[in-house]
């Protein structure tokens, strides 16, 4: 029996290292390009003299454009290779941050929210795929797991950084900021990511087009369920983040600083659940973790609804919020590794449908809370509760945990 050796094994551990940072800053920055400004929402209506409603829509807009971004930038990243999509899609990034910054109205505003999002995909893409060029079996569930750490703290620390610059600068400068930070984001990846696929494995196995690798994906029953699960998970974190700020401001009466203090301790439920995945993993199927944790989400959000219709206040939506947010962590490392596991040759269009699942979902479905009004979170853990309950009915009913390989060493 031959044993099959993956490039990454060979790395020493500060190889292993410098990856995870700059793979890591990659990812985080679709999430930080899409929730940074979140604390700024109320100032940004006041100074633009619009709606709540079309202050979301900006959100839903980034999202969007995160995932149009990411079906283009996976399929072209398993044609030409991993560095070239990512130094465009993120040049693009900086220039629409920038565009953001000078934005004269809504509607100007709109549209570089868009592109800013386009520019991000290629981020969390490029990172996914080059783990899974590198690495298979535990090893990669290992990465996975760092990875995703970022991943699902970025999006809950990004308000929290959002808030403090709100201290010194007005809104505008949160996107001056992400400029400068895709610019160096854009440094890292010119100096320290090398090219991952070689030219003999781009369209390996005969997977050589866009259509092709799709097909491969889209025949793939694991992949499907898992893909709808983590969208699914991803849209319920994201109606939390799209309301958060509107109900924990004005319904609740926090500050932006407070506000920020909120997200610190939510974030901690990320920490928690990504690493005790990873580890739990060794022992445990991940398809098993991600059956497990669907019907944490599903109680988690049915207790806010519960007790929030009972008045009991804000702790009463709190502490339930932050078990629902750590099993979003669990799911995060276990939903990418069995996405990925059985498609090396279409990694990054694995990833980038992956990704757009998530931000496409969460786009179309975390507006809905804002059609119902936020005076209460009774809207927000209803939308949860239901992401939740698909995905209980995806994972018995397309993933079949029983019917999953085991992943090699």
């Amino acid at each position: 029996m031959t044993t099959v050796v993956h490039p990454g094994d060979s790395l020493s551990p500060r190889q292993r290292l410098v990856y995870i940072v700059v793979l890591g800053a990659l990812t985080a920055l679709g999430p930080f390009t899409i929730d940074l400004y979140l604390p700024a929402f109320p100032v940004v209506e006041h100074d633009l003299a619009v709606t709540p409603a079309l202050i979301q829509l900006t959100l839903t807009a980034t999202t969007i454009g995160f995932a149009l971004g990411q079906l283009i930038v996976g399929p072209w990243s398993d044609k030409v290779g991993r560095r070239l999509p990512l130094i465009i899609a993120t040049s693009v990034h900086v220039f629409a941050s920038i565009g953001v910054a000078v934005a004269p109205d809504i509607t100007v505003l709109m549209i570089f929210r868009v592109l800013q999002g386009v520019g991000a995909a290629a981020g969390g893409v490029v990172a996914v795929a080059t783990v899974r060029d590198l690495f298979g079996g535990l090893p990669l569930v290992r990465m996975m797991s760092r990875l995703s750490l970022v991943n699902g703290l970025a999006p809950i620390l990004a308000p929290v950084i959002g808030s403090q610059l709100l201290r010194i600068v007005e809104w505008r400068g949160i996107f001056w900021a992400l400029a400068a930070y895709g610019l160096v984001i854009l440094m890292c990846a010119y100096f320290f990511i090398v090219e991952t696929l070689p030219k003999a494995r781009r369209g390996d196995l005969g997977h050589s087009t866009t259509r092709q690798r799709y097909g491969v994906l889209f025949h793939d029953r694991v992949f499907v369920g898992v893909a709808v699960i983590a969208g699914m998970t991803f849209s319920g974190l994201f109606a939390y983040l799209s309301s958060s700020s509107f109900l924990f401001q004005q319904v609740y009466g926090l500050n932006a600083q407070q506000f920020g203090l909120l997200f610190a301790v939510n974030s901690v439920g990320v920490v928690v659940g990504v690493q005790l995945s990873s580890r739990l993993a060794r022992y445990v199927g991940p398809q098993w973790i991600i059956a497990g944790l669907t019907i944490v989400l599903l109680v988690s959000a049915l207790v806010i609804v519960l007790l929030d219709s009972l008045h009991v206040g804000l702790f009463g939506i709190l502490i339930p919020l932050w078990f629902f947010i750590a099993a979003c962590g669990f799911s995060f490392p276990m939903t990418q590794v069995l996405a990925i596991a059985n498609h090396g040759s279409e990694a990054g269009t694995a990833a980038s449908l992956l990704g757009a699942l998530n931000f496409g979902l969460a786009g179309l479905i975390s507006p809905i809370v804002g059609m119902f009004g936020i005076s209460n979170a009774i809207p927000m853990g209803v939308i949860m509760a239901s992401t939740a309950l698909v995905s209980i009915v995806v994972v018995w009913s397309v993933v079949r945990p029983w019917s999953v390989p085991a992943l090699g060493r």
